[in-house]
């Protein structure tokens, strides 16, 4: 039985004191690994008697963890702390820390067969690591450091497509660069500025950025996901959107804003048949959108309980597991 966005319902809520602001699903298992702000990694197993307390804790990180990655043998963690930890997956003590960043480490991504680490940080600069030594194999550098109003950028997330042969990073400003993950190499760059806002009179500030990146199943679309241009930048006030790109040619093909739903789309992720987009975020509430591609109209909408910082569907697409602030959600999406 195939995933059905339509039958969508909230099926399981845990509140937390923190805010989780990164996860990891086990595969063909009901556990997830989730960083949180209070700098520590959490287990939870979802079968447990009391599935809301932690079956274990990782504690090593100075600061938010922001990224979580499973490789065959270990557990990557990244951290506002600039250091990526390797945590042996069975035993979760430390076996390689790593000072990966001169900035804040937004996050880091496992390639599709698992060999490769990808992580992305406010010094404008991604990097690729062999995922299980942690030996750095290329440094990838395009985005600018300031912003054109001559501000810090920042650099939020990446993406590996589907084949593992490219990676998509994205910055503040909306710029995404397409890197040829073998070489290192710059393939070529797209623009979505419209996730940037500038306030040039009152603020003298900036919000927004690409914040999610997401590769269709056949590799051949990238999906870009932020927040629409905002009039009060104080509050995250515009609209959650997301821009379709063919980007081997360079082209937007579809450029999405949400009708009832504001705030930064934090996470996404394609079905496997490439037929609908998930989309996950908010402001000071949470956010939940099914989005059909062939259509271009929304399947699904759904006010989540918490702002969700980062969700993973389970091997058959039938189960959603979401984390943020204060609560994991636990989702169905079958008969």
């Amino acid at each position: 039985m195939a995933a059905n966005p339509q039958k969508l319902k909230k099926v399981k809520e845990f509140g937390r004191r923190d805010i989780l602001m990164s996860m990891a699903l086990v595969p063909d298992s009901p556990r997830l690994l989730a960083g949180s702000f209070d700098f520590n990694v959490y287990e939870f197993d979802f079968e447990a008697e009391k599935p809301e307390q932690p079956k274990r804790e990782l504690k090593g990180h100075r600061s938010y963890v922001t990224g979580v990655a499973l490789t065959e043998s270990h557990i990557v963690t990244a951290s506002y702390d600039r250091h990526m930890i390797w945590w042996d997956r069975e035993s979760g003590e430390q076996t390689k820390r790593v000072r990966a960043h001169d900035k804040w480490l937004r996050g880091v991504e496992v390639s599709p067969d698992g060999k490769t680490l990808a992580s992305v940080a406010d010094d404008m600069v991604a990097r690729l690591w062999d995922a299980k030594t942690g030996k750095p194999l290329h440094e990838l550098r395009d985005h600018k450091p300031m912003t054109p109003h001559h501000y810090p950028s920042m650099l939020f997330c990446c993406a590996f497509s589907p084949d593992g042969n490219v990676l998509a990073t994205g910055d503040k400003v909306g710029q995404v660069c397409l890197w040829d993950v073998k070489t290192g190499k710059l393939i070529k760059t797209v623009e979505s500025p419209k996730c940037y806002t500038w306030d040039p009179r009152q603020r003298r500030h900036s919000i927004g950025g690409i914040r999610s990146l997401a590769f269709s199943p056949d590799g051949k679309t990238l999906a870009v996901g932020g927040m629409d241009q905002v009039g009060n930048i104080d509050h995250l006030g515009g609209k959650a959107r997301f821009e379709l790109f063919d980007w081997q040619n360079g082209k937007s093909v579809h450029d999405y804003q949400a009708d009832k739903f504001k705030g930064l789309v934090e996470h996404m992720a394609f079905s496997p048949d490439g037929k609908w987009l998930a989309l996950g975020g908010g402001d000071n509430g949470g956010l939940l959108i099914f989005f059909d591609l062939e259509t271009k109209k929304e399947i699904k909408t759904e006010k989540a309980p918490m702002h969700i910082h980062e969700f993973a569907f389970s091997a058959d697409h039938e189960t959603l597991y979401a984390v943020g602030h204060n609560k994991i959600a636990l989702y169905e999406l079958k008969d």
